[in-house]
């Protein structure tokens, strides 16, 4: 029987259908009966999009004007990669930390479990695989009941139409007013909605459509898509839900506040209930399968967002800002800084690093054990590969994080200002082999000797544009000491790189010119300091006086270790997307900086600081072979200890983070110090970690070369040099030599490059090691 035919004054015993008695038409009532007259014409269409806002919200609009709306809206849809989390991981395959803009994993529906994708469907729109962009039985529905109430109490955005809000809300990302502008409730933003909905549904399929609305749809707790929502609420992958699972994640699209399940349990399982039911109302679960379902618990198993390197464990959080600031710097993740800022927002990366955990962990354990986080003063410490520059360990005393008051920081104080770091430590002694490397590439033989008094005027000293003078010799300002009143010379370089003679290589560098120490500096990977300025050709650059970073001295050491070729620090060994694709890594870049034959020497003579030196009482547990240097700043503010085997080299330094502390008459890791050293302080902390460090690794020796003695006799004075007595031979004004003469074992007199002399005075600078 026809549904007009059953309409009689007598109805048929078995007919549901209730004759209602005839009510007075309100004027909105007659707005409903005038939209349902035209909503199976194409314009109703599109003007019954706008149901969720009042009815009454239509009337000033007419029928021309909308279509003439519709028609001027550009259907070239377009959604842009959804924002997904990235994560990043040791070079053993342990997750270091997972970061995001938006907590996202994109899955395809064979990962989704077909209750999640029913369940959806049914409780969002339940007629979805029925009718097209636009529901119109929905929107009859809709408009009766808005008209009859007078407000807004039912929607009829189909599941498509609810996907493009979602997909203008993405892309207005984290700018508010966007966001506010993609979720306003007007007619013409309905209208927009529904001719990009009638082009979605021409171009993909409806599982698709579902599929896509699964992956970008929110589900609150800062959980976007099903899987990301699946492992917050149920630690679990979407492919694995339940059926009451599932139904308790559809029902929170609709409110993720109102019907949160940790804060709202009751409402939550109340709106999960909703959900089964429609399930069966839809014929897709039986009552008896609702019924066990309704009786099961929520069961959460939640997991508060984890998000950022704030996260990550054992210190490795200085580690993970590294790599972030390499992604938005390196340009082989995009040509500008807004395309990679673009990648790492976007994320969806596996991000694959050379950091060692068990190093890490040694580095880690050796700057906390030997330096407490509430002491004046903290430790860094960077672990670097020879020959590959690969970083393996990057730890500091003070942990990651933003409350000062627990000790926290973000600046990481092994890297340079650019890279997230500070703007560096005065390195002292530790720069002296540098000096050394010129002096072996500018021709001097390793048995090179000087004069070496205790103290002397800084000599002038030739630049890349023309000399450096002191004006103020013969003042204390205007001249270097030795640390020890005993430090007479002379000596030969392995004498004065074991017990860090600062005269000694004052002299060197000005028979060799600064030139050459700021060159072969910038070869070694010390391009500038750690605030990013250039070097400043001055004579006290060679004690140590500019600032650097824990992880451009470990490379620099690194590069003597591998026998002169210097590789580039490298922390991202590899990375790949979700779905499989590799992205562009930057290669290993390693090129012969130095000759093999200049790093043998200058590991020979390293090995000397170990064995005879300053840092003789440092060996390893295992006796493998080890060379190093010790550094300790002016006023012992910075102390340093950089060293390695054949196969690991590692840097620390100690000192306080900000404005320098002078470690005297100090207390640091519950040990009293009457004053820091490099072979006190940074010394141990190296040891300890390198011992943990190398257990397991082959035990590799250094290629050596045998230096001689030099022969005994007294060398000819340098120009400035004084004699028993401390003070230089030549005053003010008096006809001194500017250059050094030849040493006995040979060498060469500087040319100095025409230009204007430099007349800036070097300010303090000499190192304090014994």
């Amino acid at each position: 029987m026809s549904r007009k035919s059953r309409r009689t004054s007598t109805p048929d015993p078995g007919d549901t259908w209730v004759a209602r008695p005839r009510r007075r038409e309100t004027p909105l009532g007659l707005l409903g009966h005038g939209v349902k007259f035209l909503g199976y014409s194409t314009l109703a269409g599109v003007l019954l999009a706008g149901v969720a806002l009042p009815a009454a919200g239509a009337l000033g609009l007419t029928a021309k004007s909308t279509a003439d709306s519709f028609d001027s809206i550009p259907d070239d849809f377009k959604t842009p990669p959804l924002n997904q989390a990235s994560q990043i991981y040791d070079a053993n395959g342990g997750l270091i930390a997972k970061v995001y803009e938006r907590d996202r994993t994109v899955i395809p529906a064979d990962q989704m479990s077909p209750l999640i994708r029913t369940a959806q469907v049914d409780i969002e729109d339940a007629r979805f695989y029925e009718h097209g962009a636009v529901d119109l039985k929905g929107v009859l529905r809709a408009i009766t009941k808005n008209a009859e109430s007078g407000a807004t109490v039912q929607g009829a955005s189909t599941l498509t139409q609810q996907y493009v809000k979602n997909v203008n809300v993405e892309k207005a990302g984290d700018d508010q007013a966007a966001v506010l502008e993609a979720q306003r409730k007007t007619l013409g933003r309905k209208i927009q909605e529904l001719k990009y909905a009638i082009k979605l549904e021409e171009d993909l399929t409806k599982d698709q459509i579902l599929t896509n609305y699964l992956n970008i749809t929110f589900y609150g707790h800062q959980a976007y898509g099903i899987q990301a929502a699946a492992q917050r609420y149920f630690s679990k992958d979407a492919k694995d839900l339940t059926l009451p699972e599932a139904a308790m994640l559809a029902g929170l699209v609709q409110n993720p506040s109102q019907y949160d399940p940790k804060l709202h349990p009751v409402a939550a399982q109340k709106r999960r209930d909703t959900v089964i039911d429609k399930m069966v109302e839809n014929k897709h679960i039986t009552a008896a399968q609702a019924q066990e379902a309704k009786a099961a618990p929520l069961g959460l198993r939640y997991k508060e967002p984890q998000n950022g390197c704030i996260t990550a464990n054992a210190g490795m959080g200085f580690f993970c800002d590294y790599v972030r600031h390499v992604v938005k710097q390196d340009p082989v993740f995009g040509k500008t800084a807004a395309e990679r800022k673009k990648l790492w927002a976007e994320g969806g990366l596996n991000i694959y690093t050379t950091l060692d955990p068990v190093k890490q962990a040694a580095a880690q354990n050796a700057v906390t054990k030997r330096v407490n986080v509430t002491d004046p003063v903290s430790a860094a410490m960077t672990m670097v590969e020879p020959g590959t520059g690969k970083i393996l360990a990057m730890a500091q005393t003070r942990p990651y994080g933003l409350d000062p008051n627990k000790n926290q920081t973000v600046v990481n104080y092994n890297v340079d200002a650019s890279m997230g770091g500070g703007n560096g430590f005065q390195p002292g002694s530790n720069f002296k082999p540098i000096v050394a490397a010129a002096a072996l590439e500018a021709g001097l033989p390793p048995t090179q000797q000087y004069s070496a008094p205790n103290r002397m005027d800084w000599p002038t000293m030739s630049t890349c544009s023309g000399n450096w003078k002191n004006l103020k010799k013969g003042t204390k300002e205007g001249s270097v000491p030795n640390e020890s009143a005993s430090e007479v010379g002379p000596y030969d370089l392995k004498k004065a790189m074991a017990l860090s003679v600062n005269t000694y290589f004052v002299q060197m560098e000005q028979e060799i010119g600064l030139c050459a120490v700021k060159q072969m500096a910038n070869k070694l990977g010390i391009a500038t300091t750690a605030s990013g300025e250039q070097l400043k050709e001055l004579p006290a650059m060679g004690l140590g006086t500019q600032e650097v970073s824990p992880l451009v001295m470990a490379n620099v050491y690194a590069t003597f270790a591998a026998r002169g070729t210097y590789c580039a620090p490298v922390a991202i060994s590899k990375i790949s997307t979700v779905d499989g694709r590799d992205v562009p890594v930057t290669p290993v870049k390693c090129n012969q900086a130095i000759a093999q034959t200049t790093a043998d020497v200058i590991n020979t003579v390293l090995l000397g600081v170990t064995e005879k030196g300053t840092a003789r009482d440092l060996d390893l547990d295992d006796g493998r072979q080890i060379a190093a240097k010790t550094g300790t700043a002016d006023e012992k503010k910075a102390a340093w200890f950089s060293g390695y085997t054949a196969n690991l080299a590692a840097s620390v330094w100690l000192g306080g983070p900000a404005k320098g502390v002078p470690m005297k008459d100090i207390r640091i890791g519950g040990k009293y110090y009457d004053e820091v050293f490099g072979a006190t302080g940074p010394g141990p902390i190296w040891r300890l970690g390198m011992n943990q460090a190398v257990k397991n690794m082959p035990e590799e020796t250094f290629p050596t070369v045998y230096i001689p003695d030099p022969p005994k006799r007294e060398p000819t004075p340098s120009p400035g040099a004084s004699g028993s007595s401390g003070w230089p031979t030549f005053g003010p004004g008096s006809n001194r030599p500017e250059t050094a003469p030849g040493w006995p074992g040979g060498g060469r007199t500087p040319n100095p490059r025409p230009g204007n002399p430099r007349t800036t005075p070097t300010t303090g600078g000499q190192d304090d090691e014994g």
